[in-house]
């Protein structure tokens, strides 16, 4: 396998997310609206077979806090592959890294699925569609979505992924606060802050609103009267796009409350935040507004300020990496 070709692994960004139950494991049930983004990691990936396996990786660009050696999800989705398929092989992998580390925005787990959708291209699909999702979701449980990144409703623990297509292209306005933040600790808090045997949702559950009606809320300029469905109370977009996990993230990270108010003071038509952060995002009309608000926004020095738009479908993503400020 050739690693002349770079394997673009794009970043997600949560359009709402409703943390609705917990499995007796542990793991959270959750509901969320999964987009992708034109922010992306790049990997490069060559794979010959051999005796036995082994598996290398070089990491470059925004590689602060980044794992090295089995503890890195891209070494372990490709030992993963190579074990399920009974193909051992010798393994190098560059990782680019553009998206931030510990961010809410996916950067890992699409690693680790753009290196099982390669090894799997590379072998001639030597593992059937089924298990390769099973082998994504025992990885994590963003992992999934990333084998097919398209915008999506996600539910379960993140294996239930249902497209939602057409969706609308969106501008956002990333701000990354310090310092990263864990899943597990911010899942660990949220629990703490429950009374106990309940699930307080401040907000809703997704369960029952239409693909259609959030993405007609989207492209709608009148945010603020977005109805979920015929009949009921109208909701706003805001509302819509919540964040179950934000409180006790903005505790673990008080520069999540800043980067809220500054977003909203740059006339953002709604801030929330992505995954379990501390990532913010901003949604703003169109590209050029977008740039602005990121060039005159007053952020940190230690904040990672970037541009984004939304994808509709997977695609070659070649060299964009979004447009960025601040620290890099």
């Amino acid at each position: 396998m050739s690693a002349s070709r770079p394997w673009p692994a794009p970043a997600k960004v949560n359009l709402g997310l409703r943390v609705v139950g917990t499995r007796p494991d542990g793991y959270h049930l959750l509901e969320s609206c999964f987009v992708p983004l034109d922010l992306a990691d790049r990997l490069w990936i060559e794979a010959e077979p051999a005796s036995t396996t082994s598996v290398s990786l070089e990491v470059a660009g925004v590689a602060a806090g980044v794992p090295g050696g089995d503890e890195n999800l891209v070494v372990r989705a490709a030992r993963a592959f190579l074990d399920a398929a009974g193909r051992p092989a010798r393994v190098a992998i560059r990782l680019e890294k553009a998206i931030p580390v510990g961010a809410g925005l996916g950067g890992g787990s699409s690693d680790a699925a753009t290196v099982l959708r390669a090894l799997d291209a590379a072998f001639a699909n030597a593992i059937a569609g089924d298990r390769l999702a099973a082998i994504a979701l025992r990885l994590g449980a963003d992992v999934p979505f990333f084998l097919d990144p398209r915008p999506a409703w996600v539910t379960g623990i993140g294996e239930h992924v249902e497209a939602i297509a057409p969706f609308p292209a969106l501008d956002l306005l990333l701000v990354t606060p310090a310092p990263p933040l864990a899943t597990a600790e911010v899942f660990r808090a949220h629990d703490a802050a429950l009374t106990p045997g309940s699930h307080d949702r401040r907000m809703p559950p997704l369960r029952g609103i239409p693909g259609r009606t959030l993405v007609a809320a989207l492209a709608s300029k009148e945010a603020d009267h977005a109805g979920i469905a015929a009949g009921s109370p109208p909701q706003g977009l805001a509302e819509l796009l919540a964040n179950d996990l934000e409180p006790v993230a903005a505790r673990l990270c008080p520069g999540i409350l800043r980067v809220r108010r500054e977003l909203e003071r740059l006339g953002a038509r709604v801030v929330a935040m992505s995954g379990s952060g501390p990532t913010m995002f901003g949604l703003f009309d169109g590209s050029e507004e977008t740039t602005t608000a990121g060039a005159q926004g007053r952020f940190e020095a230690t904040d990672r300020v970037l541009a984004v738009r939304t994808l509709g479908a997977p695609l070659d993503l070649g060299n964009r990496a979004g447009a960025s400020w601040g620290v890099v």
